[in-house]
């Protein structure tokens, strides 16, 4: 049986976070939702959903004969590669558009005073903290929430793809 070749883990996530940025720009432009706290859980499904997708797709190229552990290894991989250049991005827009940083800010004020639980002198505490360690939240929470969502997608992706182990008797009498 002819192997194909598989798509490298860096395309894949080239292309995953590629679909991020798109979506990502058009939610800014066109319903002004990207920095809303909550507007991310469609992000979500697209890392999920693609990761799904790759590593079903590399299984397939390698004629499902990889283990769960090499199919995770490779979800996670590009999981990698989505972090770093949504990053990139995040951190290229923050400089080319400084309004990004006031609507974060705002966002996080209008939740703070949504929840009630904080009265004025505590917002205005917590508002300083944001702004001074904003690159801190923004970076570490870009990262830290796409690896969590990247390690379930790439989890869902090897345990849904088929797998066909071999015997290692077998290889040596071949």
């Amino acid at each position: 049986m002819e192997q194909k070749k598989p798509i490298s883990h860096i395309v894949a996530g080239l292309l995953i976070a590629g679909i991020l940025i798109v979506f990502s720009i058009a939610m800014s432009i066109f319903s002004g939702t990207a920095s809303k706290p909550g507007s991310g859980w469609i992000s979500y499904c697209v890392i999920i959903g693609g990761l799904c997708l790759f590593v079903y797709l590399y299984g397939k190229a390698m004629n499902n004969t990889v283990s769960f552990g090499d199919l995770f290894a490779y979800g996670f991989k590009a999981t990698a590669m989505i972090v770093v250049v949504f990053v990139i991005f995040l951190i290229i827009v923050s400089f080319t558009f400084p309004e990004f940083k006031e609507k974060a800010m705002e966002a996080a004020r209008e939740e703070m005073e949504h929840q009630g639980r904080m009265n004025d002198s505590d917002v205005e505490k917590g508002m300083d903290l944001v702004g001074k360690y904003f690159w801190v939240f923004a970076i570490g929470g870009t990262v830290l929430g796409f690896v969590i969502v990247g390690a379930i997608g790439s989890l869902i992706g090897a345990a849904i793809t088929p797998k066909k182990p071999t015997n290692p008797f077998e290889q040596l009498n071949a």
